[in-house]
């Protein structure tokens, strides 16, 4: 058996290889499907039609000049700040839908800003770093930015007209900046003329997360996102969602060294990080995972 280790090996990694290329295929697709309206790159404006009533399932800013739809973060932020409505049943009822039938599949195939981070570490670096100190704890740190920024502050933290904030878009959310503040600022004068100190800051966060990506995968799904945190909470009900079965699986651990997330997958199939981006299912060589 010892002369056919390295073959087997080969043949794991090969298996994965082809099935991460064929995950960022889905992933290009869904964001260009997402951001088609291509006159917005050109012109400098947002694209205002019928279809930005939608929720897209992942983090996809409003502002992109190429979003053909609405955020659910940028939306649920947008009626928890408003004078009419405090929730938004819609928004709630989408995130629903979206968290029941897929849970965080919707990070690992459908979320454009999932797509930057994987192809940033593909960028070769001298040590990828697999898990930082303290690494646990700064996982519930997507859950605070949640109930914090997404829902207690728009909620209860009003000016003197009685508006609130979107303080996450507004504040922190590098995606905004990335696909929506750059181009807005670069194609639109009046844009840039306006330009200040919340572009500068945000810009700066953005940066962060950009170079954080080569040596850590996604830190901001790891650590940041609210939307992450909401559909992982569905990771243990969605239908969508993996199984290990127990008389195949020998807990060799090849499934958490595929894992970039590292992942017991063994132990914890179902785990709120889970982005189901299957490599544990293509590597595992005993196919328990299904």
């Amino acid at each position: 058996m010892e002369p056919n280790a390295p073959h087997e090996s080969d043949k794991t990694q090969t298996s994965v290889k082809r099935h991460s290329k064929t995950r960022l295929i889905i992933q290009a697709c869904f964001a260009a499907l997402s951001n088609g309206y291509i006159k917005g790159f050109t012109t400098g404006r947002i694209f205002e039609g019928a279809t930005k009533y939608v929720c897209v399932p992942g983090m996809n800013c409003y502002s992109c000049p190429g979003a053909l739809g609405s955020c659910p973060i940028g939306a649920l932020q947008a009626t928890l700040n408003s004078w009419d409505y405090k929730v938004s049943m819609y928004v709630v009822g989408i995130l629903v839908v979206f968290g029941t039938f897929l849970g965080r599949f919707v990070c690992g195939f459908l979320c454009p800003f999932g797509l930057i981070q994987d192809l940033l570490f593909k960028i070769p670096f001298v040590k990828k770093i697999r898990r930082l100190p303290g690494e646990k704890a700064l996982r519930w740190l997507r859950f605070v930015f949640l109930g914090i920024f997404v829902i207690i502050l728009p909620m209860f933290v009003e000016d003197f007209m009685g508006m609130s904030e979107p303080w996450f878009c507004k504040w922190i959310c590098p995606v905004g900046t990335l696909e929506g503040g750059i181009p807005l600022v670069l194609l639109n004068s009046a844009m840039r003329s306006a330009a200040g100190f919340l572009f500068k800051w945000k810009l700066v966060i953005l940066i962060v997360i950009l170079l954080s990506s080569i040596v850590i995968y996604r830190p901001f799904c790891r650590y940041f996102c609210p939307l992450g945190a909401i559909y992982g909470i569905f990771n243990k009900i969605s239908f969508y969602r993996l199984r290990v079965d127990p008389t195949k699986c020998t807990k060799c651990g090849t499934c958490q060294k595929v894992c970039k997330l590292d992942i017991e997958v063994f132990k914890n199939p179902d785990s709120m990080d889970c982005i189901r981006c299957g490599d544990c299912k293509t590597a595992c060589p005993h196919k328990a995972i299904y």
